[in-house]
């Protein structure tokens, strides 16, 4: 496959990272050479320096053949007028990041499709979903969705009460008597590790589970955890993940957003109709005290300084906060959230580079979802007839050790399928795999 990724800043970088170890032909397109050389020293990527909405850079024959050209910029105009141009001469499919989530909204896509736009890709939009599941599902530190629930894979950390605790996979298997649930890996020291039935589970671990809708309120008391219903959130930070996500969670819950600019307070002050909005600075605990910082089910701080995020996020959890999540746009940091203390490290242009990837999967990918701060994808197949998938039972498929078919849609029922089980075709299946064996993965697929 020939792919063009206009613009070398973090999405194109990371996408291109994920990309490279795919075997297609990556060409990344910057104006800037410094950026270009930086990339190209630690991935293998071909690179042009040129303005991506350039008609000359555009006419060159590479344009023409591509298979897929993707629009990251940081400039919404430059991506979109690069795609109608790419797709003017001759790309196959396009893919534009936006900013604007009006677009998104008011299901304005058909108008670009008529332009050239394949796919729009809003990274606020797609975060803001992502801190929805998780404040929906408040005790987890991930949570994906399969076949509207149906099945669902998520993480949990193990209290010191749980008791799994000192026990391996094989020991607790009394706790699962009727096989509605199974651990697929656990996160420990910065480390994600696959489960097999001698692992040996510890404390503060973040396990992560694939289930049947009934079964998770029994897993989370078997973690030592109760569920709990978040009512009160507060929001730091009137970025535009901020004032969306205030704008999606006040429908449900009573929102208060905290921002230092007394300007944008008045501006999103009428923009949203339940949130209270308060003109302070978040970095004053004081103030967030006087305002109900203790009496907050959860906080979701998304201004534009990570540190902060992170910083108030920790003197949320001092203050008994149960939920915090933290934007954070350093990449480096996005493991940390499992040994500093806060609950969810999210970083909206990894979520959006994540998103794109699917289109360029193999092997009858219906989809592809990331965990937070894991090396380790969700991926679910539609099995073809024909696949080494459909030749023998699970245990006897000689699948990665670092992978795990991890659950079943068929014929619209879920199931948790163990060693003995085989896949058919045409069987919706959900696989857990470390980054390392997508590429072998998708072979069994195809």
């Amino acid at each position: 496959m020939k792919i063009i990724i206009a613009g070398a800043g973090d999405v194109g970088f990371h996408l291109a990272k994920l990309l490279a170890s795919e075997s297609h032909d990556i060409y990344l397109l910057d104006k800037s050479e410094e950026r270009l050389s930086a990339v190209s020293s630690q991935i293998d990527v071909f690179t042009i320096a040129g303005d991506a909405k350039s008609v000359e850079i555009m006419e060159q024959e590479l344009i023409s053949t591509c298979d897929l050209l993707i629009a990251v910029t940081s400039s919404e105009e430059t991506n979109l007028l690069t795609c109608i141009i790419g797709k003017k001469l001759g790309a196959k499919r396009t893919i534009a990041r936006i900013n604007d989530v009006n677009i998104i909204k008011e299901n304005r896509e058909s108008f670009y499709n008529e332009l050239g736009i394949d796919t729009l890709i809003s990274p606020t939009h797609l975060a803001t979903l992502e801190i929805e599941r998780l404040i929906n599902q408040a005790s987890f530190t991930d949570d994906l969705e399969f076949e509207n629930g149906k099945l669902t894979v998520f993480g949990i950390s193990l209290s010191k009460n749980s008791p799994l605790i000192n026990k391996s996979v094989k020991e607790s298997a009394s706790l699962n008597p009727n096989l509605t649930f199974k651990p697929l890996a656990l996160h420990r020291n910065d480390f994600t590790l696959l489960v097999n039935s001698n692992t040996v589970f510890e404390e503060n671990d973040i396990v992560y589970f694939i289930a049947l809708r009934d079964s998770i309120e029994n897993i989370i008391k078997i973690c030592g955890k109760e569920n709990f219903k978040v009512k009160d959130i507060m929001i730091l930070g009137a970025s535009r993940i901020g004032v969306y996500t205030a704008e999606v969670l006040e429908k449900e819950y009573r929102v208060t957003l905290v921002e230092k600019d007394k300007e944008k307070c008045e501006e999103i002050a009428s923009q949203l109709s339940k949130t209270l909005v308060i003109n302070m600075d978040g970095h004053d605990v004081q103030l967030l005290e006087e305002e109900g910082l203790t009496d907050m089910d959860a906080m979701i701080s998304v201004t534009a300084d990570s540190e902060m995020n992170i910083m108030t996020s920790l003197v949320g959890k001092k203050y008994g906060i149960k939920k915090t999540i933290a934007r954070i746009e350093n990449f480096d940091y996005i493991h940390l959230s499992q040994s500093i203390g806060v609950d969810t490290l999210i970083n909206k242009k990894i979520i959006a580079a994540s998103n794109i990837f699917k289109f360029v999967r193999k092997g009858n990918v219906s989809s592809v979802s990331n965990l937070h701060g894991v090396d380790a994808e969700i991926i679910e197949f539609v099995v073809k007839g024909d696949s080494k998938v459909t030749k023998a039972p699970i245990k006897d498929l000689k699948f990665p050790k670092t992978s795990n078919i991890a659950g079943v849609i068929r014929d619209g029922l879920p199931i948790i399928p163990f060693g003995n089980f085989q896949l058919m075709e045409n069987d919706k299946t959900v696989v857990f795999s470390l980054t390392e064996s997508i590429k072998e993965i998708e072979k069994f697929f195809q």
